[in-house]
């Protein structure tokens, strides 16, 4: 057990070490980390586990290592997981506000930080790419035969966006139909 919590820690330490952006830039590292390296999750899992983490109050990264942790080893491992992915973030925080507040005024400080923003929208892009191939393909890979498409989830999708941008309901609304549906059609 105390192999496991440590390897949970050193784990989401590491993804922590390397979400600058957070939130969506960081759903690609997890799935590679618990999905691909460890084998801890089943993408369908995984999946489950961002849609849930996107509902609950707090942020995406956060919410995610806690419901692995809490999926691979109860309590202690939503806790060293949850940590180990703050830690660094954390860290990481107070020099970078300590060097941003010595050399606010330098131009080439405020290029990293575009280049920086610039990473991040590409992370983001991805995630929600991968979010949506595995919704609808049940994978993370684009796949010609329409055999594999699940035709309920890109219907839900379709009505959604509909329903969202040129009927104008609120999202909350749009969640529960969408869930209600879901619920009919998987059942």
């Amino acid at each position: 057990m105390i192999n496991l919590l440590l390897t949970l820690f050193f784990t989401f330490l590491k993804i922590g070490f390397f979400s600058i952006g957070g939130g969506y830039a960081i759903i690609p590292l997890i799935q590679e980390q618990v999905v691909k390296n460890h084998g801890w999750l089943t993408l369908r899992e995984f999946t489950d586990i961002i849609t849930i983490s996107q509902m609950t109050p707090g942020p995406l990264a956060i919410n995610t290592s806690t419901f692995v942790g809490m999926r691979i080893a109860e309590i202690p491992g939503a806790t060293v997981a949850s940590v180990g992915a703050i830690l660094t973030g954390f860290i990481f925080s107070i020099i970078l506000y300590r060097f941003f507040q010595r050399h606010k005024d330098l131009e080439s400080v405020a290029n990293i930080l575009l280049g920086l923003h610039s990473a991040s929208l590409g992370l983001i892009a991805s995630a929600g790419a991968t979010i949506l191939f595995i919704t609808f393909v049940g994978d993370s890979k684009v796949s010609f035969n329409v055999t594999n498409y699940n035709l309920i989830a890109i219907a839900i999708f379709a009505f959604s966006l509909f329903a969202l941008r040129k009927l104008k309901l609120n999202p909350i609304l749009i969640i529960a139909i969408s869930g209600i549906i879901g619920l009919f059609a998987y059942s």
